[in-house]
């Protein structure tokens, strides 16, 4: 009975694609097998919302034992490139999958042209010379049916001969396209002869020159997926109009496949043994955030951005830049779930789930990146003192290391006031505060340059009151951060944020995206900052905690000489409270 009741908690836990896959299982439909795929597009880096379809693929066959198989959906030469190609993989790797293996749309356009063939010599295809403007005419409304091209009734030794002749490049782009003859008065409109085939006369970056026609996506997709074997399409939301065609196209194929034993198909396959079934799932949209490719690509060419891995940007590169891990993306997408309805995520989830990642994650080291110096007028001028600095307080076995201690500190400047209110509890003329892990101090004045600008600090340290002694146990309100100005490493530190100012800035209006809704404060880079020498070591990708300040990590534009760092987050959620006010 126990057993039972867990078994039961557990399916209700279940997102609804993966109670729809314990349905098939147990129907042991596709003789039990799983089999999934993702299937990009090669035409731009990808961004957090393919992280949720990776997550979903890949987590699908791994939690039921099945395979998942990366799939380039190559089948437009003129927006896709190699660098997508393997930028692509990079992120899937990052993110913590691998595939069982890699297909290309590409090696199936034999057979795919073949199956158009088929379909062509048996009345269900026909070439169409209208232009794009005249059939998108013809397609009618979802109220009002269509109407027949003239070329619809077409003879077969026509439509053949014009295909192959379309194939050797002897029509211009836009001339001829190959179209499924259907219904045009179907209520579908996806069913009113869609566009299977189309001229392109761009060199493809695996096959060259050898196609001059190339299938369209709902024409290629779901044969694709039935070469493969693949039992579990998951496509988003936008998706779900098209299934009755992908399932039309499916049936065609099996029909076809069916009534020969070569030419393209598998002869040894059984074609009614299994078929893959489209599920789909809602998108990953998030606020202050663009998901288009076409508008992130309008932002890099640009130079609104700097570059697909720009920290700012939603890519998954510019996530692993500015300083994002693996499983902090992957539990954010955990944490939002799969539906059967879109919607928009408020980005404060995701920063949410890096500061928890990180928190448990990340060494705590002291850094200074608006300084001005402290001077301790009675420490010993040429004493240094070394401090146990706890590695992250939230695991005590991530030890401790050292941090110098001298009589010239730097300190944040927000961290002095000449003129405090009342309830200011830092560092001001007579004032004492703690400097972390070290001693006790009481600000004694300051010194101004010439623009009336605070150019030093000037205090006493109280001997007694290192920390672990018994002086130390006064209660003090107020504890600082600092760095030793002998030991200290200078640094560049850059201060990333929202890359837009309005929840929601998807706009068609390119104008008015780079102008009116960017963020003007996305990006301030400080030049003269200074962290501790445990960071002398630092390498790219290295993640840190700067106390008191946010989580960083190191940017590979960093040199021997000089750090560079990213604000991945800051340590609480400032925006909302900037934008409230």
């Amino acid at each position: 009975m126990a057993e039972n009741t867990i078994q039961e908690e557990n399916r209700k836990s279940l997102n609804f694609i993966e109670q729809k896959v314990e349905n098939d299982l147990a129907e042991s439909l596709n003789s039990e097998r799983i089999q999934t795929r993702f299937p990009p597009e090669p035409n731009g880096y990808l961004h957090i919302g393919h992280a949720k379809a990776i997550c979903l693929d890949f987590g699908i066959a791994q939690r039921y034992g099945g395979i998942c198989n990366l799939r380039f959906d190559d089948t437009n030469p003129t927006r896709e490139d190699v660098e997508y190609v393997d930028s692509i993989q990079e992120d899937i790797k990052w993110l913590g999958f691998r595939w069982a293996k890699i297909y290309y749309a590409s090696d199936y356009f034999g057979q795919l042209f073949d199956f158009a063939i088929r379909l062509i010599k048996a009345g269900k295809a026909y070439v169409d010379e209208q232009t794009a403007e005249q059939i998108a005419a013809q397609k009618g409304s979802p109220t009002q049916p269509g109407t027949n091209s003239p070329f619809r009734d077409r003879p077969v030794d026509e439509n053949l001969d014009l295909f192959v002749r379309m194939n050797e490049g002897e029509f211009d782009e836009g001339a001829m396209t190959l179209r499924a003859k259907i219904d045009m008065a179907s209520p579908n409109m996806h069913f009113r002869d869609p566009i299977i085939y189309r001229i392109i006369k761009y060199p493809h970056h695996r096959t060259g020159s050898t196609w001059k026609v190339y299938p369209m996506y709902d024409f290629a997709h779901g044969q694709s997926d039935y070469f493969e074997g693949v039992t579990h399409s998951l496509c988003t939301l936008e998706f779900e109009v098209h299934r009755p065609l992908y399932d039309h196209f499916i049936d065609l194929l099996i029909e076809e496949a069916n009534k020969i034993t070569g030419d393209g198909f598998d002869e040894n396959k059984v074609y009614d043994e299994y078929r893959p079934r489209q599920t789909e799932f809602n998108r990953l949209n998030l606020t202050y955030t663009i998901m288009s490719k076409r508008l992130l690509l309008f932002l890099v060419k640009e130079n609104i951005v700097n570059g697909w891995d720009d920290p700012r940007m939603p890519t998954i590169c510019g996530f692993r830049r500015r300083g994002y891990t693996p499983e902090s993306i992957r539990n954010f997408i955990n944490m939002i779930g799969y539906t059967k309805y879109d919607g928009i995520i408020d980005m404060a989830q995701l920063e949410f789930a890096v500061r928890e990642d990180l928190n448990a994650t990340s060494k705590r080291v002291a850094a200074v990146i608006n300084p001005v110096k402290l001077i301790l007028v009675n420490y010993p001028e040429d004493k240094v003192e070394l401090f146990d600095s706890v590695n992250n307080p939230e695991y005590p076995s991530a030890g401790t290391h050292k941090i110098a201690f001298t009589r010239e500190l730097y300190i944040e400047a927000e961290d002095f006031m000449e003129d405090a209110p009342k309830n200011y509890f830092r560092l001001t003329p007579g004032q004492e505060v703690r400097l972390r892990c070290s001693y006790i101090i009481k600000c004694t004045g300051c010194k101004k340059n010439d623009n009336g600008e605070v150019i030093e600090v000037y205090a006493e340290y109280d001997p007694e009151s290192k920390s672990g002694m018994s002086g130390s146990n006064r209660k003090i309100k107020g504890t600082i951060h600092w760095v030793s100005v002998n030991h200290a490493i200078p640094a560049e530190v850059r201060l990333y944020d929202r890359l837009f100012i309005v929840e929601n800035p998807a706009c068609e209006d390119k104008l008015k995206l780079a102008n009116e809704l960017l963020n003007p404060d996305s990006l301030k880079v400080l030049t003269n900052c200074f962290v501790e020498e445990e960071l002398k070591d630092a390498q790219p990708y290295d993640h840190f905690q700067f106390q008191r300040i946010g989580y960083f990590n190191v940017d590979p534009d960093s040199k021997s000489d000089k750090l560079v760092f990213n604000r991945t987050v800051s340590l609480k959620d400032t925006w909302n409270k900037i934008k409230k006010q």
